[in-house]
């Protein structure tokens, strides 16, 4: 017999992706007869979404109505605007003009959303293991031996930094995911090297540029110049609701081109007002004759040597093969993110792949699997659902369609009416 109590939902990881889902449970809650019971497991001590990179000029760069919710219940208590209206500075906003917030806001948005349903999450909490103890029951473990049981687990486990083959973070080697907590330790630098062509590399490349005047600051990447985002109208609408029914139905060829079309929307790519602001720097300091701000295009980090002492960043040209060694103070490595596999454990082997090996998952984003629990992936889900699939972009719709399908699946395993999902 079961000692612990069965839930509804068991969430591993509680990003902006769970929240989401949180928040529309919680809605759903507030006006369904039968409430859906679920607990989210976050090995963080409280709410945080990339705090490394939260630099104080930065901006999101999706507009701030794909929020948690507005994109699936507008009228939602928990929207951007009502986190302004609770801040009070919903009028000064309006008065900006700008559909893209500070990133530093749109977080404090993200812990105020938080703290609303931070009675469904266990933070300083790791799950380390799942099982199917039954056809339709699931046994989540933790680091601590603690012991979940559901009927469905949705997994959230985010993104894990991208360190290039052969190179050790270190003192005085960074992944940009560490800028903001490390930064502190930089003192009076001679040289930054920062490895990368997207948002982040040129971030972190303006704000060292800005905050260490003695420094040299290089810009190593393999373009001949920085590209820009593709933020058009017509572009955008590859985040659109209806353009993931567009991909998830294609064949796996247009797949694969409706990606290489729109990669720019989003993968190394930089705003254009940032490229305009680097390379205004650069030409000024061009007709002033001292030259801090290197961009080294065409090239790639091969290795990094270090001793006790130094940092040698070495650095090959793509066109002649030549290489250059740079003594750093620091080698910032702003080389992206890798999507982290979920936590299948056992349940793997239950799990369809196709043929290139990767998970098969539905339409709502629940993995074909020959059990009868529900395993759905928020993240994870680019090669069936298209591009937003670890962006902001979709977070508010995607939570509602997994919702939907849990509460079908429930009442599947619990031999119950279907209840209609309530979100007004």
């Amino acid at each position: 017999m079961l000692m612990h109590p069965i839930y509804d939902i068991v969430g591993i990881g509680f990003g902006p992706s769970n929240l989401a889902l949180a928040i529309a449970l919680t809605e759903h809650n507030e006006q369904a007869e039968t409430p859906v019971t679920a607990v989210f497991l976050e090995r963080q001590e409280a709410f945080g979404w990339h705090r490394g990179m939260l630099l104080d000029d930065a901006t999101m760069q999706v507009s701030f109505l794909k929020d948690l919710v507005t994109m699936r219940n507008p009228a939602s208590r928990f929207s951007f605007l009502c986190y302004l209206r609770d801040r009070g500075r919903l009028v000064d906003f309006v008065n900006h003009k700008n559909l893209f917030p500070l990133r530093v806001e749109f977080h404090d948005y993200f812990e105020w959303a938080a703290a609303q349903v931070d009675d469904l999450v266990a933070y300083n909490t790791e799950a380390v293991g799942v099982q199917a103890i039954q056809d339709d029951l699931f046994e989540v473990t933790t680091a601590t031996g603690d012991v979940y049981h559901a009927r469905n687990l949705v997994f959230a486990t985010g993104l894990r930094p991208t360190v290039p083959d052969g190179v050790e973070l270190s003192d005085r080697v960074w992944h940009n995911s560490q800028f903001l907590h490390r930064i502190g330790e930089l003192e009076n630098p001679k040289r930054c090297v920062v490895v990368g062509a997207g948002q982040s590399a040129a971030e972190a490349v303006a704000y060292l540029h800005r905050e260490f005047p003695g420094a040299e600051v290089c810009s190593v990447f393999s373009r001949y110049g920085y590209s820009p985002a593709d933020d058009s109208s017509f572009a955008n609408r590859i985040f659109d609701p209806e353009a993931i029914d567009h991909y998830y139905d294609a064949p796996d060829a247009v797949k694969q081109r409706l990606m290489d079309y729109h990669r720019n929307t989003n993968y190394s790519v930089v705003d254009v007002d940032l490229i305009a602001q680097l390379y205004r720097t650069v030409y000024q300091e061009k007709v002033l004759g001292r030259q801090r701000l290197r961009m080294m295009n065409m090239t790639r980090l091969v290795a990094v040597e270090e001793t006790s002492t130094s940092t040698r960043a070495v650095i090959q040209s793509l066109v002649t093969g030549e290489q250059e060694v740079l003594e750093a103070d620091l080698v910032l490595l702003a080389t992206g993110y890798d999507e982290a596999a979920p936590l299948l454990g056992s349940l793997d082997e239950t799990c369809a792949r196709d043929e290139r090996g990767r998970l098969v998952v539905g339409r709502d984003y629940r993995v074909q699997s020959s059990l009868r629990g529900g395993i759905y992936l928020q993240g994870g889900t680019e090669h069936s659902h298209g591009i937003t699939s670890s962006l902001l972009s979709n977070v508010a719709v995607r939570s509602g369609e997994i919702l939907a399908s849990v509460l079908t699946n429930t009442a599947v395993l619990t031999n119950t009416p279907v209840p209609v999902l309530a979100t007004a």
